[in-house]
Order: structure tokens, then sequence, then C-alpha cells
């Protein structure tokens, strides 16, 4: 009778708190809505606060996670009192403040703080869990707050915070499996910096170098900046990732549909929504008992459509080896590939 009863208590507590988990999810899905209809302030720093604080069950403080940003925003306010850049344009300013975030985020900073003198370590790539396949955390800016380690996702978001908590912008590029930064600046125009290894490659080592088909370039899919509401859009199909990895991937498809939706409805080309949406109604597809069934047909007529679409528009899968032998060449490109002009800055103490 006490297993009984204690059976019937454990199965009602884990139904509660997998409701309260799902409920979190929706919550924040209705942020996300009030973010991208206007309804509430477009804020990309917000966007993934609720994202990661989603999967935290709403453990997270957005006051700590903004002064977090502050922190280092002023760190790097600091760093550029320490140096003057050889940069002839009239943006000398902003490019300061870009480059002042790029040496904080890859290098070893002192900083003397009360006549003792501390050592701010660079952020490292965690090539562990890179995906966020072992620790879907390992793909959050709050992770890589407390570790110093993080991914080509982590990495650019936050240098991206930082930045625009500076008072400038930065803009966030997709390539296959991959996230990265394009900037701007009067002297040399548009060009590509890598967090993960610390550098700047050109469009031409990329396409030559990083799968990505041209059709993709073409359409905007890869290589292309992402606005402030594609960038928001992009943290809620986060989101519904998010969702997956917590609550399994058969766990109410209903919800990452909506958010695919919601997020295509604002960036129409985003190929990793058109994957997952594609993906999971996939997954509803092969449960299914009845494949004849009209309705059953007709989502397998669908299904065709999307996946076609998706590979008219350019996408590749690349897979996860070469994908990490890719990142890796991203330390030593052929010199031809680096950019040079934003290389030959110097930075003078």
């Amino acid at each position: 009778m006490i297993k009984k009863v204690l059976s019937i208590v454990f199965c009602w507590v884990l139904s509660v708190l997998l409701t309260y988990g799902q409920k979190t999810y929706y919550d924040a899905y209705k942020e996300f809505v009030d973010i991208l209809e206007g309804t509430q302030a477009l804020d990309f720093k917000k966007a993934v606060f609720i994202t990661e604080n989603a999967y935290y069950d709403n453990q997270l403080d957005f006051y700590d996670f903004n002064q977090a940003i502050l922190a280092e925003a002023f760190s790097c306010i600091n760093l550029q009192k320490s140096f003057d850049l050889t940069y002839p344009g009239k943006d000398k300013d902003k490019t300061v403040i870009y480059a002042s975030v790029f040496k904080y985020m890859t290098d070893t900073i002192p900083f003397i703080i009360d006549s003792e003198i501390f050592l701010h370590l660079p952020y490292l790539y965690n090539f562990d869990d890179f995906a966020g396949e072992k620790d879907w955390s390992n793909m959050f800016v709050t992770k890589l707050l407390a570790t110093h380690q993080g991914n080509c996702h982590s990495l650019p978001i936050l240098y991206k915070l930082i930045v625009e908590e500076m008072g400038e912008r930065a803009w966030l590029s997709f390539a296959p499996n991959h996230l990265y930064i394009k900037l701007r600046n009067e002297q040399s125009g548009w060009y590509n910096t890598e967090l993960t290894s610390g550098n700047f490659p050109t469009d031409a080592w990329l396409i030559a170098s990083g799968y990505i088909h041209l059709d993709a370039v073409r359409n905007g899919v890869y290589m292309d900046t992402l606005s402030q509401k594609e960038s928001v859009a992009m943290c809620l199909v986060d989101l519904a990732e998010g969702f997956q990895k917590k609550f399994g991937n058969d766990f109410n498809p209903g919800f990452v549909l909506s958010c695919c939706e919601t997020a295509l409805k604002y960036y129409p080309d985003y190929v990793n929504a058109l994957l997952l949406q594609a993906e999971t109604l996939m997954r509803a597809y092969r449960k299914q008992p009845d494949k004849n069934s009209p309705e059953n047909k007709a989502l397998y007529v669908r299904l065709n459509g999307m996946y076609s679409r998706i590979h008219k528009l350019g996408y590749r899968k690349m897979p996860d080896k070469m994908y990490l032998e890719w990142l890796m060449s991203l330390k030593n490109p052929n010199e031809l590939y680096h950019n040079r002009e934003i290389k030959s800055l110097e930075i003078k103490k």
C-alpha cells in the first residue's frame, strides 16, 4: 500500500514538474511573439536571455545577466584606454570598439585593480561538446561567461552583445553548422570576424573551404548579415531546440512547430528553422500507422515540397567530422585568404 501511494505521489510530482517546465517555454514563446510583433521593444539581449532562462526553468535573473554583459563592456572600455589603433578612417571610434572586444575575447589581458594585477584569460572553444549534444547549456552565453568555454554559437553572440552594449552594431552571419560575425568600417567595407579561431577569414576562403553552395550565398542563406529581427527569430528557433533537448524529440511537437512557423514569418529563408520544421513533421509522419490516409498522403507531399525548397535554397548537410576539420583549418588559413587590411591594423600600447 505504501509503495502504491509513493508511486502515485511520485507520478503526480513528475507531472507537476513537467507541466511547470512546459509552461516556462510557453511563457517564453509568448514573449518572443510580443518582441517580434512589436508589442515589446526589439531587444536581442532579452531574446538571448529568454531562451536560456526557459531551459533553466526561470532560475536566471535578467538583472544579473544584464550586469554581466555591462561588466564585459566596461572591461573593453578600460582596455581601449591602454592602446591606440593605426586606423586612418573617420569611423575610428567604431573600429576601436570592434578591435577592443575582439582582443578582450581572444587574448590574455592584464588588468590592474587596487594595485593588484589580474589576468583576464581568452574565451576558448569547447571541442568536447561543440554542438551541445551532451549538454544543451554548452550553447549558452551564460555558460560561456561562467566557464570561459563556448562554441560558434555562444562566442559570436557574446561579441555582438558586448559591442552593442558599447553603442555600436555587430551582425551575425551563417555558414554551414556555423555562426560568425560580420562588421563594416569605412576603410575595409564588410569583413568577417571569427571568434573561434581569432582571425579574419575572407569570403573567398569561406566559400572555398566551408562547404558552402553558391545557391546558398545567392539566396542569402549563408554569408549574409542578419537583421535584429532575424537575430531574434534565430533565438526563437534556439528556444524550440532547447525544448526538444529538455523534453525529448517526441515531446509536444506542436510547440516546436509553432516556434518554427513564427520564426519563419520574420525570417522566411532561415534554413535551420526550415530543417527543424521538416524533421519534426517527418517524425510525426513516421509514427502514423496508416501512411495511406488522405491526411498522411497530404503530409508526405508537403514534406517533399519542404525538403525540395531547402535543397533549392542551397543547403547541403556538412558532416560533424568535416565541420571540425574545417574549424581547425580556420586557425591557419592560407595567408592569401586573410583580410589583410584588418590584420594590418596594429594596436599600439
